[in-house]
Formats: C-alpha cells, structure tokens, sequence
C-alpha cells in the first residue's frame, strides 16, 4: 500500500515538473510527527541528481486528488527545501493495515533491469568451503531473493572452479595418496583438499612434483583424463548441495571453470588475434596491453589458459545464452582489479553487453573459526554454531521443544545467528566475527529476528483471533499503533534503498527496528 502512495505521489510529481525522468521515488520518505500524530511523506528538492528549488511555487500549488492527502507545505530543514504532502491520519491508518493485514505488497520499480544474472558461492571444489564463499553465498542468495521478490527475472549461478595448475595438484595427490573410489565418496571435498595439500607440500621441495602436476593440467586441457575428473566433480556436487540445502540456497544452474579448456576458448583467442589484441612479452606468453605499462597475460608459455581468460570466454557465452540487462559477480573486494581487467578485454573485443556487468564486491570476516579455534570447512563452523544454539536451549527455561529428539530448531537457529550477522553488516566494510554477538539473543541478531517471530507467531496461534478484514482507526488512537503504522509503511523504503545499493544492512535494520 506504502508503495501505491509513493508511486502516485512520483506520477504527480513528475507531470507537475514536466520532466519525464527524475529519480524522485527513492527519495520520497515517510515521516511522523509522534507530537500531533500526523503522517506526512517528504521529498527534498535538491539533491546530488536533481535542483527543484526553481520550481517550489510550481509544486506548492500541486493538486493530488485522493482521500488520502490533506495538504501541501513548503518547509525548510537543514538548508535544503523540502516538499511535505501532508496525509489524513484515518484514512492513512486505515489503509496501511487493511492493506498489509494478510499480505505486504512488494514496492514498484520501474527500470530497465529486467533480467539479471547473479553469479555467486563459486567454491573451488579442491579447498574447503572457506568464509569468503560464505560471503558470496549468502549475500548473493539475498540480492537474488530481493529481486526476486521484487518481480525480476533472476537466474542464479554456481561457476564452480575446477580448472587451473591447482587441479594438476589434485589429480597428482589423489595417486600418490592412493585414496579409493570409496573413501573419495565418503567425504570428497576433504579427501581432494588432502589430496591437493599433499601435493602441493612435496612440490616445495621436489620441482619434479610440480613439473608433473603441470603436465596432467596440460593434458587435461588437451581432453585426456576428464572422465576421472567428472567423476570427481560429480561426488563433489552431490556434497556440496547438501550445505547449500542446509543454509537455505539455491541454484538455476552449475557451470563450471573446466568447461572453458583451451579446445573451447580457441574461437575467443582467435577474436582476440584478429583484432590485433595480443602480442607475445619476453617470456613467451600471449598478453594484452591493459595500460601502457601494464601487459595482461592472457595465454602462458606452455599454452595453458589462465583464469581471466577462461572468464572472458564465460562471460561472452552468458551474453549469447541470457541476454541479459545485468551480471553481478558477487566476488571479494580483493578481485576488483580482476573484474577491470575482464569489462576491459570484452569493451576492447566489441562486446556492448560489457557495460551490463556489475562486480558486488564485499569486505573481508576475521575470526570466523569454532570457538575451540578451528574450522577450515564450512560444515564444522555451522556444526558449531548448531551446537553453541543447543547449549542456549537447554538453560533457557521458555525452550518448548524436546532437544532430545530430531529437532532441527538448533540449526535453524545457528544458521540465522551466522547469516544475520552478515547480512547487517555494511557489504564494502571487513569485520570480525563475534560469537558472544552472533548468538546473542537480546542484540540484533537472528537469533532475536527468530525468536521474535516464534513469539508473534505462538501469540496468533493461542489467541485464536482472526485477523479483521477491515478495521476503524477512530478506535486505534493508541501512540504504538502510529508506531506500528509508521514501521509497516517505512517496509517500502527499505527496500527500495536495499535494491538500488545491493546493501542488506538497510533491511537488517529495518527488521530489527519493527521487532522492537
């Protein structure tokens, strides 16, 4: 309903100015007078994208013919000018709760991003699940729930990394461990991180080990082995589905880094030749000049692809498949450069589509381990958080549900404690992670979002009311209820500002001031 006003109130606005495209929606905010108990929306006239200070008298004298609206005024806060569209409290209240009694509208953008791609999570199947995939995950799943939410066209991508020197490593180790088919389908992702680590340790002193990991990546490339290594990316899904299934996450499709070899990235080396991207640098490898003094490696000297390579050719192939209007690569901070240097490559190659990739970068967590210090998978950190959730159980005496048995509220619990955390967290900054504050059931947590719920929830079972249809706000002159009215309608803004900054945080905060 909140978003019907602002969306009438934009239309109005608009034509009054009769300037066809104003990013006046945003802007607009609700704001109560706790004093006189009036509702009022307010819109700046000057802003960093817009100066309507020309125009006051203009929009002073505007006429909005609703049941809803009262009056116009001009007032002035902080240096700024300010349009205050004054709102009829009954009719205002009234409407808000019939409105969003059974059902909350989602708010109306209206935009040219229509069909987005959201790749995220991105493990590499040879290393553990580490925190800058949860990260990705969780912070992607929620972008992609938002647009979603928000009517969108969302497509959803796991492009797992399997390729690389790093996989000459795996493949090396698994032999030299000797690790049966078995024992590999016990427990994949670990076995092929020992298999990898094994490697990879005997290399530092043995240069014949990693002259040999080289050479089975090299035939890989070639086509040779990959039955084996199906079979090892095949197990390692099925492990990995069951995390994603834990904490909540799904995909529309898995794509994989192995998929771009050398046979399928030849026509994307080939565009580069003819247009006279690459040259060959001092050690033999296929570069491009991303700046005068910097060269991109783009094909090494033994003729193996590197990483951004293997991207340009990905995203080039989503391009054709999608067609879409965005690409966010939720990725670490730390890849920005990466991301440069790939939009660079596929503007310089023709490819238009190239403005329509985003990178949503994050900052970094510290302190993400058990509270015993250890927790290099993401199985054993969530375990943790299951069990520290349990221990709060068994001392609370309002715990109602027999801990003994199947019950799954622990986990529940602990996976809310561990992604609220992230989710109001600004996404740019890095932050340390608290378990004493993530597991509190009194701070913003999930914890308390959850508990809150439940209460709420047991409050609508016990009582065995139904909710009304319609309601008299004449009868509801109690403060709380303006407050309740306020917070319901200020959803809207939430969420707008969440989808225009891709910041979570906004309606983290939002969720843990209504639970007040």
């Amino acid at each position: 309903m909140s978003s019907r006003i602002r969306s009438l109130l934009h239309k109005k606005l608009l034509q009054k100015t009769g300037l066809a495209d104003l990013p006046i929606f945003q802007h607009l905010s609700l704001k109560l007078d706790k004093t006189t108990g009036s509702f009022s929306y307010e819109i700046p006239l000057r802003t960093p994208s817009y100066d309507l200070r020309s125009q006051s008298d203009l929009l002073s004298s505007l006429i909005i013919e609703d049941d809803l609206f009262s009056r116009i005024n001009l007032t002035r806060r902080k240096n700024n000018e300010l349009l205050s569209i004054a709102l009829k409290r009954d009719s205002f209240v009234k409407q808000i709760l019939e409105k969003n009694s059974h059902q909350v509208t989602p708010p109306d953008i209206t935009d040219d991003n229509k069909k987005i791609v959201i790749d995220f999570s991105s493990p590499n199947i040879a290393k553990p699940f580490h925190v800058g995939h949860l990260r990705s995950t969780i912070i992607g799943n929620y972008i992609s729930n938002l647009n979603t939410y928000l009517k969108k066209n969302v497509i959803k991508l796991n492009y797992l990394g399997d390729w690389g020197t790093q996989l000459g490593f795996v493949m090396l180790g698994v032999d030299l461990l000797a690790i049966p088919e078995d024992k590999m389908r016990e427990d994949p992702i670990k076995k092929l991180y020992e298999a990898y680590v094994h490697a990879n340790k005997l290399s530092e002193n043995d240069p014949e080990v990693l002259e040999r990991a080289r050479e089975i990546f090299q035939r890989l490339e070639k086509g040779e082995g990959l039955q084996r290594w199906e079979s090892f990316k095949n197990i390692t899904v099925e492990e990995l589905q069951k995390i994603y299934q834990r904490i909540g996450v799904t995909f529309d499709e898995y794509h994989w880094e192995s998929s771009y070899n050398f046979s399928r990235i030849k026509g994307v080396i080939d565009r580069m030749e003819t247009l006279e991207l690459l040259k060959v640098d001092e050690q033999g490898r296929r570069v491009v000049a991303i700046s005068d003094q910097r060269n991109l490696p783009i094909i090494k000297s033994d003729g193996s692809t590197l990483y951004v390579t293997r991207d340009v050719a990905a995203a080039i192939d989503r391009m054709r498949k999608y067609n879409f209007d965005s690409m966010y690569y939720v990725v670490e901070s730390g890849q920005h450069d990466h991301f440069n240097n790939l939009v660079n490559i596929l503007e310089r190659m023709g490819y238009e589509s190239s403005r329509k990739l985003h990178h949503v970068k994050f900052g970094r967590i510290s302190g993400m381990s058990t509270r015993r210090g250890t927790a290099v998978f993401l199985k054993d950190f969530l375990d943790e958080a299951r069990d520290a959730m349990r221990e709060q159980q068994k001392i609370n005496a309002r715990t109602k549900v027999d801990l003994n048995s199947e019950d799954g509220s622990s986990d529940i619990l602990g996976i809310s404690a561990v992604v609220v955390h992230d989710l109001k967290q600004r996404r740019t900054k890095d932050y340390k992670f608290s378990w004493d504050v993530a597991l509190d059931i009194k701070g913003e947590t999930g914890v308390k979002l959850q508990y809150t719920h439940c209460r709420l929830s047991g409050i609508e079972e016990n009582s065995g009311a139904t909710l009304p249809s319609e309601c008299n706000p004449q009868l509801l002159t109690e403060p709380i209820i303006n407050d309740l009215v306020s917070a319901i309608s200020q959803f809207d803004e939430a969420v707008v500002l969440s989808y225009q900054t891709l910041e979570s945080c906004y309606l983290a905060k939002y969720l843990f001031n209504l639970s007040e």
